[in-house]
């Protein structure tokens, strides 16, 4: 080996000084033009100008660094993935002369720590913010607490409330406050929130507001405490700085509807309007249409949708798509079809979720030609079909015992672009061995092993045994070899199974090889 390298070497240095030489002129240079010497006589000798320094190719190509400002700063801390990676662009673009950190980049950086739950990054970044001159905004610890709270670090959403007077030099906006006590309202910290109140009143001299208010109406609707809501709300009118507003009532008739008292909802809603002279909006009309819904009374869902449209309220997306679920479930599906035609005629367009509800209910009551009828209707509307859509109409086509249609589907979608997931071939394997038909459960197989799909393990167990128990050892064969180089493994039954089907045709050589086959596929 050295020998070989040094002979390389040799010729790599031959050929190189061959070029060197063959480069050199072959004639001597013509010669320099003959310059009097009377003419230095006329003048004093003086010193040769230096020469000029020739810059080298490095020279050539060394370019001063770019600046890098603010707005690039944020885009390289947004484009980079890693937050190891994105705190060190955040620090090395502070090492530039006249460069200082603003709020926006802070907010950044932030942001990419936190979402990727580098709290104690976190805790120092904000520390560096203390000895900062530039001006802070709130937004940043807005973003902060519902990281922490997303992390349950519930106390940690208290610290970032209290690090906005401290840090933004000014007293938390009542979007501040809204936000921490809704977090924790939400994660049903009762203490913590009695902690921030207090504080506020202390500290702030803060005396609760309706939105405040509206936060516990919210927090003990949720918990199904209706009698401490109503006592919040009885507070609210004897204060000086908060009344029951639209989102207070919807509250509480969400809560009576949830707790089955319907009629009290009603009730509410009419003192609302009438007493209070608040005009309901379509969030609070929708409370209703779902509650009465629920309850499987959609004929008085339909005609709150009636008083609706006559008091100057348009039904939106949200009511329609209420009331089409109660009608569905109610079995009513020629009149939830008649509220997919007028949502169209208005001009709203249904989405997936209400094809996917009146699909799911015709595919259950056995009409399933309507329900291809709507997924077609759908591609021609531009409402993309999802695997949820898809798995319906393919369980309801295996239901009523049309598995050429089924398959149909599964081998003709993908190659049209529409992605598939491991539920739609399993709703049809599963079938397949169900009703025994094995021929169709091994192609369906071998098709799902090509798209890289594998079976359920239960599936692919039952499946092997149903072949051996028919006696179709080189089908058995073939499908354990093909699951097991996807990482199956079968069951003690599947395998005592196959092994005892081989062997009983005196096939031992056969059941040696599948034994290191087997091996091999497991490695």
């Amino acid at each position: 080996m050295k020998f070989s390298t040094n002979i390389s070497s040799f010729n790599v240095f031959t050929c190189h000084n061959f070029r060197w030489f063959s480069t050199l002129p072959s004639k001597p240079p013509p010669s320099l033009p003959w310059i009097s010497p009377l003419l230095f006589l006329k003048t004093t000798p003086s010193k040769p100008d230096p020469p000029t320094k020739t810059p080298s190719t490095s020279e050539k190509h060394k370019r001063k660094p770019k600046y890098i400002s603010h707005e690039y700063a944020i885009s390289l801390i947004k484009r980079e993935r890693d937050p190891q990676r994105a705190l060190e662009i955040f620090n090395k673009v502070s090492d530039q002369n006249g460069f200082n950190h603003n709020s926006p980049t802070y907010s950044v950086i932030l942001d990419k720590l936190a979402r990727s739950k580098k709290f104690q990054a976190v805790d120092a970044v904000l520390h560096q913010m203390t000895y900062e001159t530039c001006k802070f905004h709130e937004g940043i610890f807005l973003i902060l607490m519902k990281h922490f709270s997303k992390s349950s670090l519930h106390e940690r959403v208290l610290d970032m409330f209290y690090a906005i007077p401290k840090i933004v030099q000014q007293k938390p906006s009542l979007k501040a406050i809204s936000t921490c006590l809704n977090l924790l309202v939400d994660s049903n910290q009762v203490d913590l929130v009695r902690r921030c109140l207090v504080n506020l009143k202390k500290n702030l001299n803060l005396e609760p507001n309706t939105c405040i208010f509206n936060i516990f109406v919210k927090y003990h609707c949720k918990n199904g405490d209706l009698d401490s809501a109503f006592q919040v709300v009885e507070e609210m009118k004897k204060s000086k700085t908060s009344y029951p507003n639209l989102i207070t009532y919807s509250t509480l008739m969400s809560g009576l509807c949830e707790s089955g008292r319907l009629e009290d909802a009603i009730n509410l809603f009419e003192e609302m309007v009438s007493k209070d002279q608040i005009l309901p909006d379509a969030l609070t009309y929708n409370v209703l249409i779902n509650g009465f819904c629920r309850m499987g009374k959609v004929d008085r869902a339909k005609k709150i949708m009636e008083f609706m449209k006559k008091n100057g309220c348009n039904p939106n997306l949200f009511n329609y798509s209420a009331l089409m679920n109660g009608l569905c479930k109610e079995g009513k599906l020629e009149e939830a079809k008649e509220i997919l035609r007028e949502m169209k005629c208005i001009g709203l367009k249904p989405d997936a979720v209400n094809y996917t509800t009146l699909i799911d209910s015709f595919c259950r009551a056995g009409r399933i030609r309507d329900a291809m009828e709507l997924l077609e209707e759908m591609k021609e509307k531009d409402c993309r079909a999802d695997t949820v859509v898809l798995n319906v109409v393919l369980g309801g086509l295996c239901r009523h015992g049309m598995i050429e249609e089924a398959l149909q589907m599964l081998y003709k979608l993908p190659s049209e672009g529409v992605y598939l997931n491991n539920g739609s071939y399993r709703i049809v394997l599963n079938f397949l061995c169900k009703e025994g038909d094995l021929g169709k459960a091994i192609e369906l197989l071998c098709f799902m092993l090509r798209r890289g799909f594998i079976p359920h393990f239960a599936t692919s167990n039952e499946l092997l045994i149903r072949l051996c128990e028919a006696g179709k050892a080189a089908d058995a064969v073939m499908a354990l070899c093909g699951l097991a180089e996807m990482g199956f493994k079968p069951e003690p039954n599947s395998w005592s199974a196959l092994i005892e089907l081989i062997c009983r045709d005196r096939k031992l050589l056969p059941a040696f090889k599948l034994v290191d086959e087997l091996s091999l596929a497991q490695l």
